[in-house]
């Protein structure tokens, strides 16, 4: 069965993505202000708990600081007064999403469906229709910068000479994961030439197949591309991409700067959430800029108030303007971000944003020979999350050979997390050539703060 993709819907929206960027501040306002009210409109009519939120005469003339915000515990809780089609059980859901053949299948032969990460608590359940996929396909195809001259893009406009490698956790419901296959099932001509590679195999067998795949664009998270920049300087991985796209995790300028030498490509930034996939993308000047026609982020204080342009804020607030069958309106964002004062020198009408990443750690641990295996901060919280059923936890590095796993709950409850928790990290462990390293665990503990004050879930040695 194909996946949900309506060609019409898709055509006029990548048009409307492309006029925007050559339009004026106000312009992207009034689109803004107008998908806004029609979002508003549609949560007050097909909603059970919007229409409560919004219980007045004209939902759509709504203030949006007026409405209340949301998290991702509340509206979990209430998911089936939560989305606007009532086919859209949790149950079957999730049924749905413990299958990793059905990654990238159409729900009920017209939704795409991923789950979050589980980083603020259990996951979440996001599900998109043919108009929100329109929107991301649109944002992501036209709003990334060419990193390469403009010449090869006329060879090869459909990219049909392109191999493009994803890599990340590919196992699971999970956004990259499912638009990669999404993507697959498509066009059978995207199929030959895009394909995800788990980063929770082993270093030795990711850099084997990446070889033998031979990739010219590779997608990834910060901490892997080091990795990978890592391995091309020792010679292992011997490949050739022309461009590395990053996300996911905070790209340090000194990041970027190595995995461009060692791939002698261009390397781009970008910020996407589950919640809406594709949030920001950066222009020439390096810049990254808000799809503000099509999605609200509020930087807001702890009490919720709008913080002052070029200040950072103590958590965000999302408001999806493409999404209308599972509305998220002042959705709480585990994200800091600071919205820019002044516009930036590259012309763009969209607004730019610096995001506070994630602050996880990669570990580098000893194996039995003494050599350093270094270990992926996201493929460990994958492993915790998706094998272990494990959310709420703290991985500190106390040595080259040892680990110490804090979850924080206590009794029973504790105690199950602990051996679920013990059995895939072994197991992963093993699988890296980390058999003796030793695994500490304790439940019922609160876990640190980092120097931002946001819980690192992966601290490796300083």
């Amino acid at each position: 069965m194909l996946p949900a993709f309506d060609p019409l819907r898709s055509s006029a929206v990548s048009l409307d993505v492309v006029a925007v960027t050559r339009a004026s501040a106000a312009a992207v306002r009034e689109r803004q202000k107008t998908r806004l009210a029609a979002l508003l409109e549609a949560a007050a009519a097909g909603s059970a708990l919007y229409r409560r939120r919004l219980a007045r005469a004209a939902p759509a003339a709504t203030p949006l600081a007026e409405i209340a915000p949301t998290t991702k515990r509340e509206l979990m809780e209430r998911f089936d007064e939560w989305v606007t089609d009532p086919k859209l059980g949790l149950d079957a859901l999730r049924r749905f999403t413990v299958d990793p053949r059905r990654i990238g299948q159409p729900f009920l032969g017209r939704y795409a469906v991923w789950e979050s990460s589980g980083s603020s608590g259990e996951p979440a359940m996001f599900v998109q229709d043919a108009r929100s996929l329109a929107v991301y396909d649109a944002l992501e195809a036209f709003r990334r910068p060419p990193l390469r001259p403009m010449l090869q893009h006329w060879w090869d406009p459909w990219g049909l000479t392109e191999r493009r490698a994803f890599v990340g956790a590919t196992g699971g419901h999970f956004a990259s994961t499912v638009s990669v296959e999404r993507l697959r099932r498509l066009n059978p001509w995207t199929a030959a030439t895009v394909r995800g590679f788990s980063f929770l195999q082993t270093t030795a067998d990711l850099v084997a197949q990446l070889n033998a795949y031979a990739p010219t664009v590779i997608a990834t998270y910060p901490t892997a591309a080091l990795l990978l920049a890592e391995e091309a300087a020792d010679g292992r991985l011997r490949i050739a991409p022309q461009e590395i796209w990053t996300g996911g995790e905070a790209l340090t300028a000194a990041v970027r700067r190595f995995v461009a030498d060692s791939f002698h490509c261009a390397v781009s930034n970008s910020y996407g959430a589950s919640e809406f996939l594709a949030l920001a993308s950066e222009c020439r000047c390096g810049a990254l800029h808000l799809n503000s026609d099509w999605v609200i982020l509020e930087s807001v204080d702890a009490q919720g108030r709008a913080v002052p342009p070029g200040e950072t804020g103590s958590k965000t607030l999302l408001t999806n303007l493409a999404n209308h069958v599972q509305p998220l309106i002042r959705y709480e964002l585990g994200d800091r971000i600071t919205i820019a004062a002044q516009p930036c020198r590259c012309g763009s009408p969209l607004p730019t944003i610096e995001v506070e990443g994630r602050i996880d750690d990669a570990l580098l641990l000893n194996d039995d020979s003494g050599h350093t295996v270094r270990l992926l901060p996201l493929a460990l919280t994958t492993v915790l999350e998706d094998v272990a059923g494990v959310y709420d936890f703290q991985l500190v590095q106390e040595s080259d050979h040892s680990l110490l796993l804090r979850v924080a709950a206590n009794g029973d409850a504790g105690r199950r997390e602990l051996h679920s928790a013990r059995d895939a990290l072994g197991a992963y462990l093993r699988r890296q050539g980390l058999a003796d390293v030793e695994l500490h665990a304790h439940c019922g503990e609160r876990c640190s703060c980092g120097r931002s004050g946001k819980v690192q879930r992966v601290v490796g040695l300083h």
